[in-house]
Order: structure tokens, then C-alpha cells, then sequence
């Protein structure tokens, strides 16, 4: 598809709008069934000390704020050994950017944990994650080819939102000003990498934080052709603006839910049949149906056991609700792991060092299904 249709796709009228979700549904439809996935996994927040200042986040802290935290070795098994007692599979390591570039305190902390880095620290938690039988799937925002290819060999996956590829969203004003590592340039550069390093991976676009409709396409098609390139994306998440209170957008409006579903449709058409497409479900309590038409196969993580601390208001569903609601529209809910069952079966994405991991809770889920 041509930028000048994408363009005429995600502005069509209200008439057009109801076809136009209803062919990215069928297109799912064609090229995926109707099978919806999710991850069962645990939250691990190693660190919400980030150097960027978003102005719709409260995930990050400097380390003088109430609620700054880094996560010691102790937490981090902690929550493992509750995940693996609920049946989790998937540990997402998330946390702010380069907080050791900002924060002299949290090196002092990472040195008496025995690391120079926050990505060292990272692959620390990600072999203890796998010694509990899980499969980590690390973001970390921007992290070096240096860092990827590090963490590669402890990582089923890795993930970085890509948000939004205009740069006009990092002028002053705007909600990426003071967030270095939010520049498109950067974050480009981070997909592209992954890309040589055929690395599994995740990213998204964030709508609603003053981008145009436009804007959003460009994103989708940036995504689009790194994949054509390099075939390593494995899922694009289409997440909505949330506005929080304390924050500097805490007056913005959010999207609304035919917004959301818009731009769902849009990147199903722009990124084709087989890309694997999320929306957040606990972003989108009460549209979890329209989502489906609009054209996603996935639902993303879920936690039994962790909340979701980069948005600690919206609760996850209960699993077996969410799949009572897919089945009235026509889906089955099924359980994925970390990394898409496509790019298992490919031998240069999943490392050799998890493969026996990836086997083993593959057959996990096939008995529970039995």
C-alpha cells in the first residue's frame, strides 16, 4: 500500500470507516483464523529510574521521588518463584532508560549488585528468569547493538515502542522534549540493529499524544519497511493514550475507542495479513470486541501476579473472561509464549540456549489445552 492511500484509509468518513474495519478483520481472517493469543507472564520492573521525562508518564522517578525503586536480586526471584507457581511463562523485563547516565546513586546500587550497567544487571535477571523456566523478553528502552547482542542469547524476544517517527514530538512543548532516547532517530536506529541481529521483536505506536493521523502512518510504514528488510518484527501494538494525573498531559483527551479501532484497521491493511497486531486489553476494558473487529490476533501480556506499573490503574482481565468475550464474537483465546510460534520454527531468531526452554513450556501449553 501507497502512503497517499494509507493516508485516505485512516481518514475515512463514517461510512467508509465501518468497511474499512470490517476488510481489516476479513484480512486477519484470511491469513491468521480466528485464533487470538496471549502471553501469561510476570511484570518485573527492575528499575523505574529513567533519564527521559515524558510528559504522559509516571512509570519513571528520579531516585529522591516517593515510589523510586530498583528491583535487588532477592525481588527479582521473589516474583519468579510466585510467577512459576502460577503458571506464568514469560518474564518482561521493563524499565526506564540509561538511569546509570543520570543517577551517580543508582551506580553505586548496580556496582554493590556486581554490574557496571543497567543491561548487564539485565542479563543477570534474565539467566536467573530462565534457571526458574521462563523466557524473558526484555525492554529496556534504547539499548546498543553492543547491548543487544549481549542480551540476545538470554532473551526469547526483545521490545522498544517505537511511539511515533515525527520528530516534531520532541520540541519544546510537545510530550518528548526532555526525553532524549524518545527522538525517532534513535529509536530507528535500535529496530534497524535488532534487524541485523535477528532479533525477535516487538514494538508499537502511541496515539493520542498530539500526532496526526498522518503522523501515525508514517510510524506504521516506517515498521513495515524494516520488516520487508529484515523479517524480525513479530509484533506491532497499537496502544492508547492514557492521561495520568500529575503528569503534564494530565488534561489531554484520550482517543476514543473508534479512533483506536481506526488506526487498528489501518495498520492491519498497511502491515498485511500476517503481522501479529496487540492492542492493550486492560487500555480497552470495554471494547475488547470492537478490537477484534477492527483486526488484532493478540492481547498481549497478562499477569496473575503483577500489575501493569507503567499503567497501575488499569487492571488486567481475568483470562477467563477474556476469552468468554472472544468467544461470543467468533474467537478462540489461546496462550503464547514470549516469542510467536513463527519465529521459533525459524532457526535465527530463537537462540540454542532456550530452545530446550521454548520445547518444554510449548508442551506445557498443549497439555493445558488438552
Amino acid at each position: 500500500m501507497q502512503r497517499a492511500d494509507a493516508y485516505r484509509l485512516i481518514h475515512s468518513n463514517d461510512r467508509e470507516l465501518a468497511a474499512l474495519i470490517d476488510h481489516a478483520g476479513a484480512l486477519r481472517d484470511a491469513c491468521k483464523g480466528r485464533t487470538v493469543t496471549y502471553s501469561r507472564k510476570i511484570f518485573l520492573p527492575v528499575t523505574n529510574l529513567c533519564r527521559d521525562r515524558c510528559g504522559y508518564c509516571t512509570f519513571r522517578k528520579d531516585p529522591t521521588d516517593p515510589g523510586a525503586w530498583t528491583m535487588s536480586p532477592a525481588d527479582i526471584e521473589d516474583v519468579l518463584q510466585r510467577g512459576s507457581a502460577q503458571g506464568c511463562k514469560e518474564a518482561l523485563m521493563c524499565l526506564g532508560d540509561k538511569p546509570e547516565a543520570a543517577f551517580p546513586q543508582y551506580r553505586e546500587t548496580l556496582a554493590q549488585f556486581g554490574h557496571r550497567t543497567t543491561a548487564q544487571y539485565v542479563a543477570h535477571a534474565c539467566r536467573t528468569a530462565i534457571g526458574y523456566g521462563f523466557l524473558p523478553h526484555t525492554n529496556a528502552g534504547v539499548l546498543s547493538y553492543d547491548e543487544m547482542e549481549m542480551l540476545r542469547p538470554v532473551n526469547a524476544s526483545l521490545g522498544l515502542m517505537l511511539e511515533n517517527v515525527s520528530p516534531r514530538l520532541s520540541l519544546k512543548g510537545m510530550p518528548h522534549y526532555s526525553a532524549p532516547d524518545k527522538h525517532p532517530d534513535v529509536r530507528l536506529r535500535m529496530l534497524r540493529e535488532a534487524g541485523e541481529l535477528s532479533i525477535a521483536f516487538t514494538t508499537g505506536i502511541l496515539i493520542g499524544i498530539g500526532e496526526t493521523r498522518e503522523e501515525r502512518v508514517d510510524s506504521l510504514i516506517a515498521i513495515r519497511d524494516l520488516h520487508e528488510r529484515y523479517g524480525h518484527i513479530q509484533e506491532v501494538i497499537v496502544q492508547n493514550f492514557r492521561a495520568k494525573p500529575e503528569t503534564r498531559m494530565a488534561g489531554c483527551s484520550e482517543p476514543d475507542a473508534m479512533e483506536v479501532a481506526r488506526t487498528v484497521a489501518t495498520a492491519r491493511i498497511i502491515l498485511g495479513g500476517r503481522m501479529n497486531i496487540q492492542v492493550p486489553p486492560n487500555l480497552n476494558p470495554g471494547d475488547h470486541q470492537l478490537m477484534l473487529r477492527a483486526g488484532i490476533n493478540d492481547w498481549g501480556g497478562i499477569s496473575p501476579v503483577t500489575q501493569d506499573y507503567v499503567n497501575p490503574e488499569a487492571a488486567w482481565p481475568v483470562v477467563d473472561a477474556l476469552a468468554e468475550t472472544c468467544r461470543d464474537a467468533g474467537f478462540t483465546l489461546r496462550e503464547r509464549l514470549a516469542i510467536y510460534d513463527e519465529y521459533i520454527d525459524q532457526d535465527r531468531f530463537l537462540p540454542s540456549t532456550l530452545r530446550p526452554v521454548a520445547s518444554r513450556l510449548q508442551a506445557d501449553i498443549a497439555q493445558e489445552t488438552v
